[in-house]
């Protein structure tokens, strides 16, 4: 125990301002999406840059291109939310079977396609375990773009692996980021269910009657 605690006390003390920045930058993100500010898009998209560079230094090639996948939907984000606030947002739902077979189709087979990538036309030395961590985020970033309670689920096994895969490629500060979002997603999937729960309780106690 006394090994780890002094490795990471080793590692904090070689993190560079960027990592810091960065780290700053995507917890403020995060604080600015809780209170549904817009504020939350320059942040993010400045942290996902940083992040990004800091990536592709430590060879994470897979969580590098699933940063530019944020970075795009923070501009698309940034622009929808300043056409469309005031429309009212994708309901809360469960998945179905079919878009349970597509989350899973997304996770297995994005892997499948990383990993062969990384291990034939990049250096990185781990590239199941990135592949990994980047095809279940994809799958969890399309369920959250459907507002699908499940999202937080794949988030999470997603979160789960890259926390020790960012402290072994020397990134402390992002595996706290990590480990952060992962209590949040933890938070948020309960918050989805308990939101969810009030609506059909409205729905039953004030049925839609149709002409």
């Amino acid at each position: 125990m006394q090994h780890w605690i002094a490795l990471f006390e080793e590692q904090i003390r070689e993190t560079t301002w960027l990592q810091w920045l960065a780290v700053l930058l995507g917890v403020a993100e995060v604080l600015y999406a809780r209170v549904n500010n817009i504020w939350l898009y320059p942040t993010g998209i400045a942290g996902t840059l940083i992040s990004i560079y800091l990536l592709l230094v430590v060879q994470l090639y897979a969580e590098s291109v699933l940063n530019l996948y944020y970075l795009v939907m923070s501009v698309y984000g940034w622009i929808h939310w300043v056409k469309k606030k005031n429309e009212p947002p994708v309901k809360i739902t469960w998945s179905n079977g079919k878009e349970w077979m597509i989350s899973l189709t997304i996770t297995f087979a994005g892997w499948l396609v990383l990993y062969l990538l990384l291990k034939n036309f990049t250096p990185s030395n781990v590239p199941i375990w990135d592949a990994w961590v980047s095809s279940t985020a994809w799958a969890g970033m399309w369920l959250l773009a459907r507002r699908k309670i499940e999202n937080w689920i794949f988030l999470n096994v997603s979160n789960l692996f890259a926390i020790p895969l960012l402290f072994y490629k020397g990134l402390p500060m992002f595996a706290v980021l990590t480990l952060f979002l992962f209590v949040v997603a933890f938070w948020g999937f309960f918050e989805w269910k308990n939101i969810l729960k009030k609506e059909k309780s409205i729905l039953s106690a004030h049925p839609v009657i149709s002409a």
